[in-house]
């Protein structure tokens, strides 16, 4: 592949790259080509609405392990305990696979790797519908769903947004975020109906038709990079695609063993392992099953999650338009005390019906719920350069991994105890903890010598 033009042949989409005199604005997708040509949308937010309706299908398969729990402890006698394992080992990979995902993004090109993502997403929800043996959901729905929703995690979107936007990143990261919220919201209060009414297998084979349902929008809409149909990233020059990456796994090591020298990793990775274990772990696994444990009912409960949803949506995109005006690490540190006061009131909120104080508790939950990442992918990308999306996959590894600890630990807890009400309290004193720890990140401008990517 040559370097010094965006492709072969005279069309106008593979024309040699503008020039300053005669180049489109930041927000046009003219070429030199095509000089009376302007596009009023630039490509990139094509890519973004591709990207983000990606984002919401595979959505599906995080709204249902929390309306799994009591089903399968009532079908098969399963432990709780045993329940959680399964989507432990879920959350595991999928953090665990999202920096190999990111280096073979790399190497393949972003439409294969999350084509067949999506694929074995679909694959393992549907091998569950005949399963007899808890080892069984521990493969099905632990093993695949978990590596195929790595590779869908949100190093898909921190590569998309490094990718084709200059400006507006912490707006597009934002917005890619909450696509998983809004899959949430679009999915979860069906699959609670279909759960309630219809059984837990239903629910199960619609999330894997959610996903083979994206797989067609990936692979014909979807692009690599801008230089693949001659045009610039939203708001910077253009720039040449970079020749494949070979070695995704070595690469994806390399940088982890880099940054692993850096203390902003650490810091950044024990930050957002608590806001795994806080979220994911947590709230989406172990909300319903508490919530009917005081008597309210699992669609009441679910609704209330879709509602978190709503606000996700929200805070998630406000929290991107925030990072591009504001210091990172003072967001974090703002938005982690804040959830952690939310979650030490949370016991004190559960009641056989919804009423006032506990809606007042969802739309504040839900506005907090991953407004985290946005400044997190920001930090990354200041302290690791070009390297950032796989370093973000590695802090990401760490997300899911303090989200399994409280997958599998909630309902141990909530098996000896007979009360998630530890794990709440917990879960709010760790929030604290990283509020702390997001304060001792150093900025990057004070850091000059640190090591770069």
């Amino acid at each position: 592949m040559t370097q010094t033009a965006p492709g072969p042949g005279p069309s106008p989409e593979s024309s040699p790259a503008p020039t300053p005199a005669s180049g489109p604005a930041a927000g046009t997708d003219s070429t030199a080509g095509a000089p009376h040509r302007v596009h009023r949308i630039h490509r990139a937010w094509f890519v973004a609405a591709v990207a983000f309706v990606t984002i919401i299908g595979a959505a599906a398969f995080a709204s249902l392990p929390g309306l799994l729990i009591e089903p399968l402890h009532g079908e098969f006698g399963w432990s709780r305990g045993t329940i959680g394992l399964a989507v432990s080992v879920n959350l595991a990979l999928y953090g665990i696979t999202a920096p190999f995902a990111a280096a073979l993004m790399d190497r393949f090109g972003i439409r294969r790797v999350v084509a067949l993502a999506l694929t074995v997403i679909a694959a393992g929800s549907v091998a569950t519908v005949w399963m007899t043996a808890s080892w069984q959901l521990i493969l099905y729905w632990g093993v695949l769903v978990g590596l195929g929703s790595g590779s869908m995690a949100l190093a898909f979107a921190a590569t998309v947004t490094n990718r084709w936007f200059t400006a507006r990143r912490g707006l597009v990261t934002g917005i890619l975020t909450a696509a998983g919220a809004s899959g949430q919201l679009v999915f979860l209060p069906l699959l609670a109906w279909l759960v309630e009414h219809h059984g837990w297998r239903p629910a199960a084979v619609t999330v894997s038709l959610a996903a083979l349902a994206v797989v067609p929008f990936v692979w014909l809409l979807l692009r690599d990079h801008p230089a693949d149909i001659g045009t610039t990233p939203y708001g910077g020059p253009y720039t040449a695609k970079p020749a494949p990456v070979p070695g995704a796994a070595r690469r994806a090591l390399g940088v982890l063993g880099k940054a692993a020298r850096t203390g902003p990793f650490w810091l950044l990775a024990g930050t957002f392992a608590i806001c795994g274990a806080s979220t994911n772990g947590l709230v989406k696994t172990h909300f319903v099953p508490s919530a009917h444990d005081h008597g309210m009912p699992v669609t009441a409960a679910a609704g209330l999650l879709a509602v978190i949803g709503v606000f996700d949506v929200i805070g998630t995109i406000f929290s991107g338009w925030l990072t591009d005006r504001f210091e990172s690490r003072r967001l974090l540190a703002v938005y982690y005390a804040l959830r952690g006061i939310s979650l030490l009131f949370l016991p004190m909120l559960l009641a056989p019906a919804v009423h006032l104080p506990m809606v007042f508790f969802i739309v504040f939950y839900g506005l907090d719920w991953v407004a985290t990442v946005p400044p997190t992918i920001a930090l990354c990308r200041e302290h690791y350069g070009e390297d950032g999306a796989i370093v973000f996959g590695w802090v990401l590894a760490s997300h899911q991994i303090g989200a399994a600890a409280v997958a599998f630990l909630g309902g141990l807890a909530r098996d000896a105890f007979g009360s998630y009400d530890p794990v709440w309290y917990a879960s709010g004193a760790l929030c604290a903890m990283a509020a702390l720890m997001a304060m001792v990140i150093r900025r990057r401008s004070a850091d000059a010598g640190a090591t770069p990517a």
